[in-house]
């Protein structure tokens, strides 16, 4: 891997240092550039509808462990590919409360009509996906079919940088800390998805397993990569382990905050037949809420991980 331009720091106007990452990196199959200073890069020189090599599949991890979030525009992927590219990187992981497409396993339509006005979108608010398990998927993959003209976007955040911009105290403080992690504020019954799923086309099933709670610490290091990162969220992340909600709070609040500030994230406007795949492991995302009155359709899957470690 040759690196164009070797990395830089910068300080944001709010006085937080974020590594920038370097300029653009070709890999022997593909080549990634930098959508923002903090995470995210746009793949070229890779066609993802044509069957894929060992060699291919092992720079798109790279990319995705190097960048946290790779986007391949123009691919006419057949959901044939997609499932294919998700068993070449892992496997599939479990996906639950949500249907998935028949003859699919593992293939989620996440699709918002344009009548679906008023209520929460699939995916929207900070969160790490299904971090309630004892082991969240590594990556998401995420295909655009359908996108409207304006809104729709989806930002993610890096926890590696949001861990690394602490200060030493609070880095030291967070050592050996645990969260509680559960899926009761999206998929339990009664929650906002449960009251509006009859006018969802979506099929999404609230369930009594969502108040199941899962532990995982508040720092966890990559595998891969060996950084460390901040790994909570405000959707699922319910309480420090051993604390009460309300001591947990003012912390928590802190933490997310602080993992989703501006100098650590970026912001994607989708295109039709464009890709995202994204290390789940060290990001949050986020998937904008703002296209009342447009369709908007993509297909999702999610590769098997490991339970994550300090």
């Amino acid at each position: 891997m040759d690196t164009a331009t070797p990395a830089t720091a910068s300080a944001s106007e709010h006085g937080i240092v974020a590594l920038v990452p370097a300029g653009t990196r070709r890999y022997p199959t593909l080549v990634a550039s930098p959508i923002a200073g903090s995470l995210g890069a746009e793949i070229t020189g890779i066609d993802l509808a044509q069957p894929l090599s060992p060699e291919q599949v092992a720079d798109i991890r790279a990319a995705a462990v190097d960048h946290l979030v790779v986007f391949f525009r123009d691919q006419h992927l057949p959901v044939e590919r997609q499932e294919a590219l998700t068993v070449a990187l892992g496997g599939f992981g479990d996906t639950p409360f949500v249907e998935q497409i028949e003859g699919h396993r593992g293939v989620v339509r996440v699709v918002k009509e344009a009548h679906e006005t008023g209520i929460a979108n699939f995916g929207g608010g900070w969160h790490t996906d299904w971090s309630f398990q004892a082991a969240p998927p590594s990556f998401t993959l995420l295909y655009a079919v359908d996108v409207p003209p304006y809104g729709g976007d989806t930002m993610w955040a890096n926890g590696c940088l949001a861990y690394e911009t602490l200060s030493p105290g609070l880095r030291a403080t967070l050592e050996g800390l645990r969260a509680v992690h559960s899926a009761r504020r999206s998929y339990a019954p009664g929650s906002h998805i449960d009251r509006t799923s009859d006018r969802r086309t979506m099929r999404i099933h609230a369930a009594e397993e969502a108040y199941d709670e899962q532990e995982h610490p508040l720092v966890v290091t990559h595998p891969e990569s060996g950084r460390r990162a901040l790994f909570l969220n405000p959707t699922y992340t319910i309480r420090i382990a051993g604390w009460t909600a309300e001591e947990s709070k003012p912390l928590l609040d802190f933490l997310a905050a602080h993992a989703t500030n501006p100098a650590f994230t970026c912001r994607f406007r989708w295109t039709p037949n464009t890709l995202a795949i994204w290390d789940n492991r060290v990001t949050q995302h986020n998937a904008l809420n703002d296209y009342d009155g447009w369709r908007r359709e993509a297909f999702r899957t999610t590769v098997a991980g490991t339970a994550p470690r300090p």
